[in-house]
């Protein structure tokens, strides 16, 4: 018998790498259509067109996200890459408080 020890990085590593494959997947899917047809980013609202949408987990992977439909959301590409790994309270934080300096 083999003593193998695998170190918490790997076991997440891996576990990102099938929850991103589980997104792709539903990128794919008519439902992930049917969700961006509108255009609309999730977070800020604005119309941008349904090429311009990018898929964002609510609860991102590195925090214990899942990919799947109630996690997934589509958002304009400037959104997703000002959230990054914020969870959704820190990203509301963010928001009132560039609402806050308009």
């Amino acid at each position: 018998m083999s003593n193998e020890y695998f170190s918490i990085d790997s076991i997440d590593e891996a576990l990102i790498r099938v929850e991103r494959s589980k997104a792709r997947k539903l990128r794919q899917s008519r439902w992930w259509q049917q969700k961006t047809s509108a255009g609309t980013c999730w977070y800020c609202g604005l119309q941008v067109g349904f090429k311009n949408l990018t898929m964002d987990h609510v609860i991102p992977l590195s925090r214990g996200g899942r990919s799947t439909k109630d996690n997934l959301v589509p958002c304009c590409k400037e959104c997703n890459n000002k959230k990054k790994s914020s969870l959704p309270v820190e990203w509301d934080e963010y928001m009132d408080d560039l609402n806050q300096r308009s």
